[in-house]
């Protein structure tokens, strides 16, 4: 069906059907102050890399893979094998694959180019007026834009409580830079679109002549066009869906970007008509992934598998023994990579330390009021809703009042400094009294921005039957049912930096983009409270009287850890605590000095705390760059492997868990957050102009929720590259997550039926899994459709 411009603007349901697929093809953008890592290919998780390739080389002309002398140079060092090659091309499910090993050599050697986008109607005009159109539209969406998406920062904001596509035409109406630009009647034209925005959709679709078949890429070529704030948009259905609403704003874009194309189209139609059409017709066409973009998957793949002979190599040393004597402390940590390298420093310390890995949130599914704030914090994954409430308790009676007309002040005082007349006369009165705070900031001696709120407190509170739930489900989950020590410290973590608009992405990305003592603190609460230690022992579950929980904070950048030890004063563990603060004095000092080999100008352990306080430092730390794996097994399977910081490590015994509750939540919660962040650093790596955050040294923060580069243009979303890049070498290599897991194959199959999403990252190998046997070595390789293949010993017994 083509849609007719003189017929009735109803948008039909197929029309409707690809304008909500395209919403959902595109990934969401969280805003700075709580901004997690996404998948950039979230919307893809049904296809395969190749088949992915194809898509969004169409839509954008972005490729999904290195460049193939990426590729080659790792062929030519041996660090891809032959057996790499060869397995990599019996596994690859495209029918346009090379014949044989030979094949995939020559292909790999041989010339290639990227595929360029299909044009769109801005970009045939630009090049038929000279005039660079999709320059201007994106410029003219974008200063609409951050003042209708504007969180707070600025001081002139749009119309509250429009939608964003009534929003934008009453803009549109009256913005003269497309008519002075060139595009001559665009106010009227906008006038005289309907006033609704899937009536409007229905209008410029038909006016663009675009098919039902042309719709799925066309559409999401579009939205992919606007950058960051089709994303921001995303990311506002994605929160309403959650609550169980919708949201419009990402569609209303949509309509918004099409209409300024037939509003070009109409103007330039006799000389880009015939360059429309075949676009059209490309869009129209099935999708299918190019010779060129088969092989590319294919060396991907073996890329993949050789970093995976890598850390099989690792599980065939032997791990440590399991431990027969009470810990002298037991430590739990996030599972976020960095936390890697510290609880290995940890354990080398004192050999009676234990340490335990579990998503930072603690089990804690927590919406927190932080003190002298009304403003609520979602501290769990993104992909769950809160089920309990908390807030921080003030130290005495007035605390808060104060610490509410101080931040009001501040805020107040802000204003006043960005106001359009007191500006100008700030600066000239003032400035001298900023002198001090500069040179303290600029010598990297201002004070830590660590979190020390009061401590948190549930509320409405829970009864005695919910508490003893909570704490049976949590410790269960952290294989924690017995052998307690006497101090148990629940680590969450957080970043410490300065002048970073980015900091939210190094906080706990289990937490929401927050940072993880909020959770320990509440759950350290939890299980030290005296109604929850008498039932427990009727559940199975006994902690010895002298056990003490306390909660931390690791500074992911200086390797400090900060204990709330006074949330719970214990007069008897006054020892224990010293003993726990050296401990982790000690194993900081070593995290240190392991971290500075890999971070540039960073000559030793004593340079990590100034990167941290250094306002111009655009490295302070490497965040999650280098992640590969992720492990859900007991913690001596690991013991005796330097892992390098590069594998989320979720402690997990198979055999505690009756009916395979807790696994089931490690595969449908913990590997798919992980799976976003190990995807976001890959599409940061690969596409970074599409899918990563641009140059830092170029950032301005808009509408309080992204970035620009210079002073304006599209939103960036994904990873800066500084991120990823050391100034001469990429620090991340871009691998799909391989995700090893002890526990029976028939096991993770019975998850894996029951939840179709994340079968499909599986199956469409957006993530490799593996499982573990009794000895700890890599057992088996899942191949898709709930099928396994054996490796290494396995495969040796099988095939005798």
């Amino acid at each position: 069906m083509i849609h007719n411009p003189e017929l009735a603007t109803a948008p039909s349901t197929a029309l409707i059907a690809a304008a909500n697929a395209a919403a959902r093809a595109i990934p969401p953008l969280f805003p700075l102050a709580s901004s997690v890592a996404v998948n950039p290919y979230l919307g893809q998780s049904g296809d395969s890399l190749a088949m992915t390739a194809a898509r969004l080389g169409r839509i954008a002309g972005t490729p999904v893979t290195q460049p193939r002398a990426w590729y080659l140079a790792r062929i030519t060092d041996g660090r891809i094998t032959d057996a790499d090659l060869e397995a990599a091309l019996a596994a690859s499910p495209d029918a346009d694959r090379p014949a044989d090993l030979a094949a995939l050599k020559a292909a790999a050697k041989g010339p290639v180019a990227l595929q360029k986008a299909v044009p769109s109607v801005a970009d045939l005009s630009s090049g038929a007026s000279g005039i660079d159109w999709p320059a201007l539209v994106n410029d003219r969406i974008s200063a609409w834009a951050a003042g209708y998406f504007d969180n707070g920062q600025a001081l002139w904001t749009t119309v509250p409580g429009t939608s964003a596509f009534t929003s934008w035409r009453s803009f549109a109406i009256h913005d003269l830079t497309p008519e002075i630009a060139g595009l001559t009647g665009f106010a009227a034209f906008v006038t005289a679109s309907p006033a609704t925005a899937n009536e409007a959709l229905a209008w410029a679709t038909a006016r663009l002549g675009l098919p039902d078949g042309a719709l799925d890429t066309a559409f999401h070529a579009a939205l992919m066009s606007l950058g960051g704030w089709g994303q921001y948009a995303r990311y506002q259905l994605w929160q309403a869906e959650l609550a169980g609403g919708n949201d419009s704003a990402v569609t209303d874009l949509l309509a918004i970007r099409l209409i300024w194309d037939a509003a070009l189209l109409a103007q330039y139609q006799d000389a880009i008509g015939a360059g429309w059409a075949a676009a059209v017709s490309a869009h129209a066409h099935p999708l299918r992934p190019s010779s060129a973009q088969v092989v590319d998957a294919i060396l991907q793949e073996a890329t993949e598998r050789a970093a995976q002979r890598d850390i099989a190599a690792a599980f065939a040393t032997k791990g440590g023994p399991l431990r027969q004597t009470r810990p002298a402390l037991q430590a739990a940590f996030c599972i976020d990579v960095r936390s890697e390298v510290f609880r290995r420093a940890l354990e080398g310390v004192d050999p009676g330390i234990q340490t335990i890995g579990f998503a930072g949130f603690f089990g804690v599914f927590v919406e927190h009021r932080p003190f002298a704030s009304d403003v609520p914090e979602a501290r769990l994954p993104v992909l769950l809703n809160p089920t309990v409430t908390s807030c921080a308790i003030p130290p005495h009676a007035g605390a808060e009042e104060v610490a509410r007309i101080a931040a009001r002040s501040k805020r107040a005082w802000g204003r006043f400094k960005l106001a359009a007349v007191s500006s100008f006369a700030f600066v000239e009165a003032t400035g001298p009294i900023y002198v001090y705070k500069l040179v303290r900031d600029g010598l990297g001696l201002g004070p830590s921005n660590l979190p020390h709120d009061p401590a948190p407190q549930l509320s409405p509170s829970l009864d005695t039957k919910q508490k003893l739930a909570s704490a049976e489900t949590v410790l269960r989950a952290m294989s924690m049912t017995d052998g307690f020590a006497r101090i148990v410290l629940l680590a969450g973590h957080g970043a410490n930096v300065t002048n970073n608009p980015h900091a939210s992405a190094l906080h706990c990305g289990a937490c929401g983009g927050y940072s993880g003592e909020v959770n320990a603190r509440l759950l350290a609460t939890l299980l030290n409270d005296p109604e929850v230690r008498k039932g427990l022992p009727e559940r199975g579950i006994t902690i010895p009287d002298d056990t003490l929980f306390l909660a931390g904070l690791h500074d992911t950048t200086t390797d400090g850890v900060l204990v709330y030890a006074d949330d719970h004063p214990s007069t008897g563990h006054a020892k224990d605590v010293a003993d726990l603060k050296r401990w982790l004095a000690a194993a900081g000092l070593i995290a240190r000095g392991e971290r500075a080999l890999r971070l540039p100008r960073a000559s030793g352990a004593n340079d990590i705390a100034e990167r941290a306080r250094n306002w111009a430092e655009v490295r302070p730390e490497w965040g999650l760059a280098g992640c590969r794996a992720f492990v859900a097994a007991p913690r001596n399977r690991t013991t005796a492997q330097n892992l390098g910081g590069r594998a989320f490590l979720h402690s997990y015994d198979w055999r505690q868990d009756k009916g395979f509750g807790v696994l089931e939540l490690i595969l449908t919660a913990p590997v798919v957050v992980a799976s976003w962040i190990s995807l976001q650093y890959y599409g940061s790596t690969v596409s970074p102009t599409a899918f990563g955050g641009g140059n830092k040294l170029l950032h301005n923060v808009t509408g309080g929720i992204g970035v620009v580069e210079g002073n304006g243009g599209l939103l960036r979303a994904g990873l800066p590259w500084q991120s990823v890049h050391d100034g001469a070498d990429l620090v991340h290599e871009p691998l799909r997550l391989s995700v090893i897991v002890e526990a029976p194959q028939a096991a993770i199959n019975d998850i894996l039926a029951r939840h179709d999403g994340v079968r499909a990252l599986f199956d469409n190998r957006w993530l490799h899994l593996f499982t573990l046997d009794d000895a700890g070595l890599i057992q088996g390789r899942y191949v898709g459709g709930l099928k396994w293949e054996p490796i290494g010993d396995a495969a040796q017994t099988k095939a005798a």
